[in-house]
This record gives C-alpha cells, structure tokens and sequence, in this order.
C-alpha cells in the first residue's frame, strides 16, 4: 500500500506552504497519522511536526437521459495537510 497518491497543489494550498510550512498530499483512505508522518519524512528528506487529515465524502451525481434519471456517484477521498519543520521545504516542481 503506497501511503502518498499525489501532492494537491491549489491556490490555497500554496498559500499554506508559502506562509506557515503545510504541504497537502492526498493519501489512502486507510492510512493513519503516523504512517503519513513517515512517508513524507522518508520520501521528502524533511522532519514533519504536525498531521492533519481529513475525509471528504463521495459527490453524488445525477443527469436525466433520454432512458431516465442516471444516478452515480465519485470516490471518496482523504486529504492530508503536513506541517514541517522551521526552515525545511518541499519542493514540488524540481522533477519536472
């Protein structure tokens, strides 16, 4: 199980790595607070303070065809905000 899927990289997630050192990462559903801490200190190289995550629900969908009502719904997902420490970074755009 690969803990990290991908970094989330919004408007206002930069704002919180420009201003207060939060990197948010979207990770597996199951994964806890301490297997994310050291998945990012292992994959990043920095020392992480704080975990925060939170669980967003499934968007449920619905559009009217020609043979009726079509109900779905999207996956749900966790998010994973990561304080590091003073003075350490992640940087995102160096494998580009």
């Amino acid at each position: 199980m690969s803990v990290l899927i991908k970094p989330i990289i919004t408007e206002k997630a930069t704002l919180g790595s420009e201003l207060h050192n939060r990197y948010t990462f979207l990770v597996h559903p199951k994964a806890n607070k301490v297997e994310i801490k050291k998945a990012v200190e292992s994959a990043y190289g920095v020392s992480v303070e704080k975990v925060r995550t939170l669980n967003s629900g499934p968007e449920r969908k619905m559009r009217y065809t020609k043979t009726g009502i079509q109900k779905g719904k999207t996956n749900a997902t966790k998010k994973a905000i990561v304080q590091v420490a003073e003075g350490d970074a992640i940087d995102f755009y160096s494998n580009l």
